[in-house]
């Protein structure tokens, strides 16, 4: 029996507030789509949990969104990307339906790397989860095995992001001390992958103390347009992605906590629904 497929919105999972923005990069270059936001916000963060609970958390997650009509699923989250994209893609995808597709912004960032360092230094900073995962090391090595690949965590960023404190004077320290940590590894490090989607709300002061002419790469453009690219190679998939407009937010937070937070990373009001896991 064949499967009927009806198009639908773009899904777009994070298990917290950052894939916001790259959800924005997104909806600028593919305004004519409709999505459906899904934030598991009750449950973050996800990094500190282990691949079991993340792989199931975000699979529970990916199916609510298919089971609302989506047939394409962003997962906007370095974690579940790292910990969960690649079992879903590989076991989980075969029972959920053929032209189902998920999605991650790990590799769209990896693939790219090599058109950019001259010296093949790369810098990552990211989550203390995603460093350990080491998933952007491999990825890199996949596609550019002769790029040396440098980490550092930044476990503060995030929680000075989420408390609003991250424009203060309190987060130079942990800014300038982690990107010091991060090129002492390697004087010839001359691009750094920003590896966590709240930090593109840092760029100004992540750039005050990385110096010239070392490059910085958020993650939401290149995700943005690696999927402009990816539809138009795969026009089954983009005739699966219904094209209206329209935005629909769901947490698993209360709406008002979520709408008070979003507008931060979104940079416009949100009004979100709460979803009850």
């Amino acid at each position: 029996m064949t499967t009927a497929y009806i198009p639908g919105p773009i899904g777009i999972f994070d298990s917290g507030y950052g894939g916001l923005t790259v959800f924005k990069e997104i909806a600028e270059k593919l305004p004519a789509y409709d999505y459906i936001y899904f934030g598991d916000n009750a449950r973050t963060p996800y990094g500190i949990r282990s691949f079991e609970t993340i792989y199931r958390y975000t699979l529970e997650c990916v199916r609510h969104l298919f089971g609302m009509g989506c047939n394409l699923v962003i997962l906007a989250c370095n974690t579940a990307s790292a910990k969960a994209l690649r079992t879903i893609q590989q076991h989980d995808l075969n029972d959920i339906g053929p032209l189902h597709r998920v999605l991650g912004v790990i590799r769209p960032t990896t693939e790219m790397i090599g058109t950019v360092t001259r010296s093949g230094h790369v810098g990552i900073v990211a989550t203390t989860g995603t460093v350990q995962s080491n998933s952007y090391v491999v990825e890199i090595n996949k596609f550019f095995p002769d790029i040396q690949v440098f980490q550092q965590a930044c476990p503060m960023w995030v929680p000075l992001i989420e408390n609003n404190e991250h424009e203060g004077p309190g987060a130079d320290y942990f800014v300038e001390k982690n990107i010091r940590e991060l090129l002492l590894q390697s004087a010839q490090i001359d691009t750094i992958i920003l590896g966590c989607t709240h930090y593109p709300l840092m760029l100004n002061k992540i750039r005050k103390y990385v110096p010239e002419p070392i490059r910085l790469l958020a993650q939401g453009e290149i995700v943005a347009g690696r999927l402009v690219d990816y539809l138009e190679r795969h026009p089954e998939i983009d005739a699966l992605c219904s094209k209206q407009g329209r935005q629909v937010f769901y947490t698993t937070e209360s709406a008002e906590s979520f709408d008070a937070k979003a507008r931060l990373f979104y940079d416009r009001p949100v009004h979100a629904r709460h979803f009850e896991l």
